[in-house]
Order: structure tokens, then C-alpha cells, then sequence
């Protein structure tokens, strides 16, 4: 250690740097320590976690590194007790040289999140480098003619030490011919001359012997020697003389070989061969000099001989003896000084260390990604590099100490856009023309699970055949997601529910890596017809990410139904008596059928198959109404049992049939029994027929419902004449009920008839065909069309899932304490429609736009706000339309129906039906008179 006496300049000087250094500490932010070269192994230097604000016990977790550019291994920290040690010798002169300034530059870094300090430990400078010269003797001829305070140059010493440790004084031992004289010139290096004191005799003494001691300034000081030989010559009185005994001379490095850098002039005042002048290096000069430069002997030009590099050395000192021709020359001595001028011929370094890659894309920003150094042996504007990164990346370079830049991220990164930047770092100098270098660094973008798996479309509607195989496949969905790797491996999954009283599971499933969606059993589109659903696509991110799409399946309906006949119409037959006496046209019977299927499928027609070898029979059934009916009036030579066959038909590809079978007696009007020939065929639910009934019992039965009906009708008036206005028999007023699912309803009663219904509600199993005419037993009025203010006027939609019932033109009876009832009836809103056709039928599933619905009068079921009629009846033909109300939480979907496409069917069939127009018209009559008999 040095130490100074308060007060003296060292002392100030040293105080002075401490505040410098104290201030250079507060606006770098940066650590810094000092300590002596040829410090031991382990010499404490500083505790660096401390000074750092780290705690001891994240040292290790945090992965704390230190890393240096210089040497990495004179350093050392304990990660014990984080104190920065001295790990190897320091020798200043090694690392630094002859710099005034020597600091070994630690980056320590740490990890998670990524920290960066820069800590520069000052190595300061002991005297362990005692002056030394460059010889161990010097050589010195001197006339003894030289005359007293001549002057005689000798090479000093150098010390590799610096400041004060190298500040070197001189001294000769104690002689009485020579004196000491040492002065400095502009580059503050010592100029050696020795001084004669008195005159030389050289018989008295041919040679003297001097030591030369330099001593430098360090504490303890430390000296160097060297022995000085002076020969004293004889003869020759003047030395040669330089106009100059230092000349100052700049010069640009990598000047080219042969360049005239001085051409030396030395005068001597003597005559002759004593006046000629030669010109040498002195044996000062080193032999790295005269590898640069050369001197013409004779002329004293000095010219450039070897390369000259400033880097390597910035000043070059040449002496040199101007030596006369006489037997005993006498010397003249100047010196050269050779200041090298830097030229920008190197270009800066640049090293990238500590690249933490790849960089995820959620990454914050200002994240650290590369640590940059640069440098450049070149000085002043030459040196000075500056660091700039390729335009248009998300990233900057940030400067953190000196030539330390640090590759940060700028903006936020997407991979999906761009996975790699290569980003290339240009360093430049300040130079002029400048030099630059540029390295290249390819920075990866890792994913990260930022994409949600994406389905093209967010609904898909898929058509399927019922009947379909188990296991069949009926679509594929498929969700791309835009991230990589296991981000988006998308796996698929239904979204469980319940479709009624089952799971969703149990129709279909969905393969989890394909997206192929299977139908797990054979699907019914009489059970279900619209399966909807949704699957769930996740990729296999942490954490997952996912989406769901809907599908739409549409079971689409097949032939597989075939007509099923109600009541007993089977092959045993039903047996109708028939008065010989009817008129053409008159309704022996009606056929009922249904067909669970939908559309086409669904839509019946009924033939009468010609008996085999009959003549032509006189009887006819409805294409679409299926009433068998009378063509002609009966005679003689009709056969008196008739056995008639109907086929009902759908009117699918393959059409399915069923066939009915009718008995008919024709008998003569005195056996015709006194009731109603229309008889509901099974409405007691046996097989028997109408045979030797009994006048007796039909008389007592009569009695009995005479009376009752008498009851009701007393029963009536006194509850219709005490509330004239309110009662339930009362005129009924216009109705409007709206529906937001099927339109608008509107009912209007023209008829005001006042017929009241019992007590107890309505069997909606048990029903009657009731138009508006007056009741009477008689079956041969003609009859009335259904008025046609009683209209209904909206689209019937897949909210109504309807299904077709045929029932039979007559009675069914109510439950006990319940009346006869009197349903809605629907016809096209056509002008003038065909008697007993609908086509195509209401109901079975075609979108069928206004049709007329109307109650008959006195109908105790009138629908209220948002009501639909639950069933209803087409006039001229035995369809009654049932309308299911699914329940709000079912998933079929209420939107759409397949329309039929038969349109030259329909219209072939009108065509054929225009011909017999009149014949139509009284069919449907009798089917009107038929319904509403009862």
C-alpha cells in the first residue's frame, strides 16, 4: 500500500481522485473495487452479493455467474457468503501494460428473472518493477581535448511501474571529472548528459569508470544500474554539431516502406577529412527501431524500413552520432522522436455472449435476449464504436456500460406471424471513411398456447337417412389451430346431454384425433328428427384451450311405415247394411288409415279393387278421402252381399300398401233398421255386427236419451236467460290469439247457436265431426261448405309436429258426464278447392301456407292467447290433424320442413279431376253431411 503525509501533493492528488471516483460511482450505477496488483490468492476484494442487494440464498437458484472479457480466471466469488476473491496473481504490467488506467470489467449475471451488473475492479499499480536499463554497460569515447562543461548524452532507464512508481530520478557516484544533468523534454521522458567538470588527460588516465543509479519514486523506492565506460581519446578538437538536439517528427502509421522521415544536417568546424560527416544509429538504439527505420550513412536521411502500427507502438526514440572522418572522430548527438499518427485501419469487434434463445412469444418486453460487446484498437473518433440493429424487428439494442449493449425485446411478438428474425448487429467507428463489422444472431420464437382451435364454420347441418348402420360415419368435423407442436394438437370430445330420457352418447360419438362423428345405432326419424348437438375441440396446451361447433343432424324420413288401418278393416271385413232405395252418391263407409312416416311417405290414397268377374260394381272410394259411396242408384240386379276391397297406398318409392275389406247387405227399405246407416266401424272396440237388433231395447234407449237431452236443453235455456250477455252460451264474439311461434289465429262464430257443453273438461281423445249445420237425424240434406269466414291464415312450421290421423266420418262418444264435441276444420285458401282432395295433406310434413281453421258453433274448446287447436279436420275429407307441442327444451329444430316435390302429380291429378267437377262437389257434400251428422 502507498501511503501520503497529509498536506503534500500526492495527498491532494489522491483525494481528488476518490471524489472522482465517488462520483462516477453515483451516475454509473455500477459497482467498483480496487485492489493491488500481485494480490495472494483468496486477498478479499469486496462483497459483491451485498453491494449487489442479493440475498445470499438465491445465489445458487439464480444461477449467479460472473463472466469477464479480460481473464475470467483472476477473479473468483464465493457463493457461500458472495465475497469477490483474488482467485490468481494479477500482474498490472501484463494486463494493462504501461496504461495509466487498468480495470478488469466482471459481468455477473443471474437468472430467473435475467439481471445484468457490470462490476470494474481497479487494479492499482505497486512498485514491484525496479528502473532498469537497456545494457548493462555504456560506451562512451570523449577527446581529451573536450573542453569543460561539454556534454555527453546517456541512455536512461525505464520502469514498467506507472505515476510515482515510475518517476525516476538519477545520480552518478561521487568523481571529479563528471557531473549529472537531467532534464525533461515535451514527452516528460528524462535527457542524460554527463557534464566534464574539468579538462581530460588522457596519459593520466585512459579510461574512467562511472556508475550510473536510477532510483524511482516508489515506497519502499526501488534502483536500477548501469556502468559507464568512458574512453578518453586523443587528437581531433571539434565534434560535429546538429542545428537541433531533439527533433520532433509525426507520422501516420502503415506509412509505406521508403518514406523519407528526416534527412539529418550536422556542421563541424574543422577542415578537411575532420569536416566529413557520417551518420550512425547510436548503440542506444534498440533493435526493434532499426527494424523500422533506416539512415544513409552519408547523406542522413532516415527513411521507413519495417511496418509501423500505432496499436503496437505509438513513439519511437532515435539517436543518433554524426561522426567525423579523422583517425580520431569526434561525435556529435541528437534525438529523433518519431509520434506515430492513428489512421482508422482496424475495424471493431463485436463478441456476443449469454444468448438466452429461444425467446417465448408472451415474452415481456424489455426481456433480455444477447449480451454485445464491442472494441476497437484504433483511438479517439477512430475507436469510438457505435452499435445498430437491421430496421423493422422487434427488438433494440440497449447501452449498460462503455461498449456493453444488451439485445432486448422492443415490441410484443406473435410466431404465428413470424417464428425467426435473424437480426444483425452492425458495429461502426467513428472514423473517416468509417469501418464497420456486423454479426448475425437468429432469434427463434417459441409458441406459447395463445390460439383457440378455429372450426370453419360455427354450425354444420348434416342429412341422415334413417335405418342407418350402427357405427356409421355421417360427418367429420375438423378445427385448425394456428399454434405448433403440442399447442395445437386439437383432440375432439362431444358435449354431453340428454335427448329426451337418453344421453347424447348413446346416438352418436366422435372420434377423438380424426373429428369422424359416428351414429352409434340406427337412427328413426319417426323417434327423433332433427339430432342436435355440439362437439368440443381442445388443443393439448397447458392450459388447454378450446371451442365447440354445432351440428345439426337431420334424420330423413324412408318408406318403412306401411298404412296401418284402424278399426276392425281387416281381412275379416266389416259388414254395413244398405237400403236398396239410396241415391247415387250416398256414404256407405269410410276407410281409416294411418302411416307413422312423414311427407309423401305419409300421404295416403285409396283404389277399390274391381271383384273378379263382377260386372261394374256400383260403388266408389275417394282417392285421398277414403269414403265409399255410391255411383249409381242400387236395382235388382245388384248382387245382395257385396264384398268390397280397398288398397291404401302411400305414396313412397317403394310405395307400401294395406288393404281393407267391406262387407255390404243390400237390403230392401222395410229391414233397414230405424238408425243411422253411418255406423263408427270398432268405436265399441269388438268385432260384432249389427244383427237382429232389437226394436224394444232401441225404443227404451231412445226413451232414455230423449230425456236426457231434454234435461240438457232446460238445463241451458235457464243458465243462457240468467246471463244473457257472459254465459256460456252466449253469441260468441270475434277471437284474436297470437302465437309468436306459428303466426296469428283468428276465429269469428257466425252462427249463433246456443248449445252448451256439460260440466267436466273435454276428452281430447274422444272426438265428432260437427260443421256448422243444424243437428238432425237425416243423412240426405245436402250439404253445407264450411263457411268461409272461419279462416286461419299462417305457415305451419316445424313447431307443429304433425302427424296424420284418419278417423272415421261419425261419433265418437265421450266419457261419462262428457258431451259430444265439435272440432276445428281446416281447408285450402283457395277459392274454390276440389271436394275431398288435399293435396298435398296438411300435416304431413309440408310447409303449407294458409289454410283455414274454424270451430263449429258452440265448440267448448275455444283456443286461448298463444293457443294452437290441438287437432282439426279437413271438409271433404276423414283427415283430423293432430298438433303436437313439443316441449321447450326439446332439440328438434322448429325451423324448417321438407316440401314436397310432386308437383305434376298434383297437377295431373287436378286435370283429371276437372272433368267430373259436379261429381266432386256432391262427394264432398256427402263426406261434409257425413262428419256432421251426429
Amino acid at each position: 500500500m502507498v501511503y501520503f503525509q497529509r498536506g503534500s501533493p500526492g495527498f491532494r492528488r489522491l483525494l481528488i481522485s476518490f471524489v472522482l471516483l465517488a462520483a462516477w460511482e453515483a451516475g454509473s450505477g455500477q459497482l467498483h473495487y480496487s485492489i493491488p496488483e500481485e494480490a495472494k490468492h483468496g486477498t478479499f476484494v469486496g462483497r459483491i452479493a451485498q453491494d449487489l442487494g442479493l440475498e445470499l440464498t438465491e445465489l445458487v437458484p439464480r444461477l449467479f455467474r460472473v463472466a469477464s472479457k479480460d481473464r475470467g480466471d483472476l477473479l473468483e466469488v464465493n457463493l457461500q457468503n458472495g465475497i469477490l476473491f483474488v482467485n490468481s496473481r494479477i500482474d498490472r504490467e501484463e494486463l494493462c501494460g504501461r496504461s495509466a488506467e487498468c480495470s478488469i470489467h466482471l459481468e455477473v449475471i443471474v437468472d430467473r428473472p435475467l439481471q445484468v451488473f457490470h462490476v470494474e475492479v481497479e487494479v492499482k499499480d505497486i512498485n514491484d518493477n525496479p528502473p532498469k536499463f537497456s545494457r548493462p554497460e555504456q560506451r562512451l569515447f570523449i577527446l581529451e581535448s573536450r573542453m569543460p562543461d561539454s556534454r555527453f548524452p546517456v541512455e536512461g532507464a525505464s520502469d514498467l511501474d506507472i505515476g510515482a512508481n515510475a518517476a525516476l530520478s538519477y545520480k552518478i557516484n561521487p568523481n571529479e571529472y563528471f557531473d549529472l544533468d537531467v532534464k525533461r523534454n515535451e514527452e516528460e521522458t528524462s535527457v542524460l548528459q554527463l557534464v566534464l567538470k574539468k579538462p581530460l588527460d588522457r596519459e593520466e588516465t585512459q579510461e574512467h569508470r562511472l556508475l550510473l543509479i536510477a532510483i524511482d519514486g516508489g515506497k519502499p523506492e526501488l534502483t536500477g544500474t548501469v556502468q559507464l565506460l568512458i574512453d578518453v581519446l586523443d587528437a581531433n578538437d571539434n565534434a560535429p554539431e546538429f542545428d537541433k538536439s531533439i527533433y520532433n517528427v509525426r507520422l501516420l502509421e502503415n506509412t509505406p516502406n521508403g518514406t523519407l522521415v528526416i534527412k539529418l544536417n550536422a556542421s563541424d568546424a574543422d577542415e578537411g577529412i575532420n569536416k566529413e560527416i557520417l551518420y550512425f544509429f547510436s548503440n542506444l538504439v534498440l533493435d526493434d527501431v532499426k527494424s523500422k527505420f533506416t539512415i544513409d550513412s552519408s547523406s542522413g536521411e532516415i527513411k521507413v524500413k519495417g511496418e509501423l502500427d500505432y496499436e503496437d507502438c505509438k513513439v519511437y526514440e532515435i539517436n543518433i552520432d554524426a561522426v567525423d572522418r579523422s583517425a580520431f572522430p569526434l561525435a556529435g548527438h541528437c534525438k529523433i522522436i518519431v509520434k506515430l499518427v492513428d489512421v482508422n485501419d482496424n475495424v471493431p469487434e463485436m463478441a456476443i455472449t449469454s444468448i438466452f434463445l429461444p425467446i417465448k412469444e408472451d415474452a415481456p418486453l424489455a426481456t433480455v435476449i444477447a449480451l454485445i460487446s464491442v472494441s476497437d484498437r484504433d483511438s479517439g473518433a477512430n475507436g469510438q464504436v457505435t452499435c445498430s440493429l437491421t430496421p423493422h424487428i422487434p427488438f433494440k439494442l440497449v447501452s449498460t456500460f462503455k461498449n456493453y449493449y444488451s439485445l432486448v425485446l422492443d415490441r410484443a411478438l406473435d410466431r404465428e406471424t413470424i417464428a425467426n428474425y435473424d437480426v444483425v448487429v452492425t458495429a461502426r467507428d467513428g472514423g473517416s471513411p468509417s469501418l464497420w463489422a456486423t454479426a448475425s444472431v437468429s432469434v427463434e420464437v417459441a409458441d406459447v398456447n395463445d390460439n383457440v382451435p378455429a372450426f370453419a364454420q360455427p354450425e354444420y347441418t348434416v342429412f341422415v337417412k334413417e335405418n342407418n348402420p350402427p357405427g356409421a360415419h355421417i360427418f367429420t368435423v375438423s378445427a385448425m389451430d394456428a399454434d405448433a407442436q403440442e399447442n395445437a394438437l386439437v383432440s375432439y370430445s362431444l358435449v354431453e346431454r340428454r335427448v329426451g330420457e337418453r344421453l347424447l352418447s348413446s346416438y352418436v360419438s366422435v372420434h377423438a384425433e380424426s373429428g369422424k362423428v359416428f351414429a352409434l345405432q340406427p337412427l328413426d326419424h319417426e323417434e327423433l328428427e332433427l339430432l342436435q348437438f355440439q362437439v368440443s375441440a381442445r388443443d393439448a396446451g397447458v392450459p388447454a384451450l378450446g371451442s365447440n361447433v354445432t351440428l345439426q343432424v337431420f334424420v330423413l324420413d324412408e318408406n318403412d311405415n306401411a298404412p296401418t288401418l284402424l278399426g276392425p278393416q281387416g281381412s275379416g271385413g266389416t259388414i254395413e247394411l244398405l237400403s236398396r232405395s239410396v241415391s247415387s252418391g250416398h256414404v256407405v263407409a269410410k276407410v281409416r288409415a294411418v302411416d307413422a312416416d312423414s311427407g309423401y311417405n305419409a300421404w295416403l290414397s285409396y283404389e277399390l279393387q274391381p271383384a273378379t268377374g263382377a260386372v261394374r260394381s256400383p260403388f266408389r272410394v275417394g282417392l285421398y278421402t277414403g269414403e265409399i259411396s255410391t255411383t249409381r242408384v242400387l236395382d235388382e240386379a245388384d248382387m245382395p252381399r257385396q264384398r268390397l276391397l280397398v288398397l291404401v297406398k302411400d305414396h313412397g318409392e317403394p310405395p307400401l300398401t294395406a288393404t281393407a275389406t267391406f262387407l255390404v247387405s243390400l237390403v230392401e227399405n222395410s229391414q233397414t233398421p230405424k238408425v243411422s246407416s253411418r255406423v263408427l266401424v270398432g268405436t265399441s272396440g269388438s268385432d260384432s255386427t249389427l244383427i237382429d237388433v232389437n226394436v224394444y231395447l232401441i225404443i227404451a234407449i231412445c226413451a232414455v236419451s230423449s230425456l236426457l237431452v231434454l234435461t240438457l236443453l232446460l238445463y241451458t235455456a235457464i243458465r243462457c236467460s240468467a246471463t244473457p250477455t257472459d254465459g256460456a252460451c252466449a253469441p260468441g264474439k270475434p277471437v284474436l290469439v297470437c302465437s309468436s311461434a306459428v303466426g296469428t289465429w283468428s276465429y269469428s262464430q257466425q252462427r249463433r247457436q246456443r248449445v252448451c257443453s256439460g260440466e267436466g273438461p273435454p276428452k281430447t281423445d274422444l272426438m265428432a265431426f260437427s260443421p256448422s249445420l243444424p243437428q238432425g237425424p237425416s243423412s240426405t240434406e245436402n250439404p253445407r261448405q264450411p263457411n268461409p269466414d272461419w279462416r286461419y291464415s299462417a305457415s305451419l312450421r316445424a313447431g307443429m309436429h304433425s302427424s296424420v290421423h284418419l278417423e272415421e266420418a261419425g261419433i265418437l262418444r265421450a266419457g261419462p258426464g262428457g258431451p259430444d264435441q265439435q272440432w276445428p276444420t281446416v281447408s285450402s285458401a283457395t277459392p274454390e278447392p276440389e271436394a275431398g282432395e288435399v293435396s298435398p295433406p296438411v300435416g304431413a310434413g309440408v310447409n303449407s301456407n294458409s289454410w283455414t281453421f274454424k270451430y263449429g258453433p258452440g265448440n267448448p274448446k275455444q283456443s286461448g292467447p298463444g293457443e294452437l287447436p290441438d287437432k282439426f279436420i279437413i271438409p271433404g275429407s276423414p283427415a283430423i290433424i293432430s298438433i303436437r307441442q313439443e316441449p321447450a327444451n326439446n332439440q328438434i329444430d322448429k325451423s324448417d320442413f321438407i316440401t314436397f316435390g310432386k308437383k305434376e302429380e298434383t297437377k295431373k291429378k287436378k286435370k283429371k279431376k276437372k272433368g267430373n267437377k259436379t261429381q266432386e262437389k256432391k262427394e264432398k257434400g256427402n263426406s261434409t253431411t257425413d262428419n256432421s251428422d251426429q
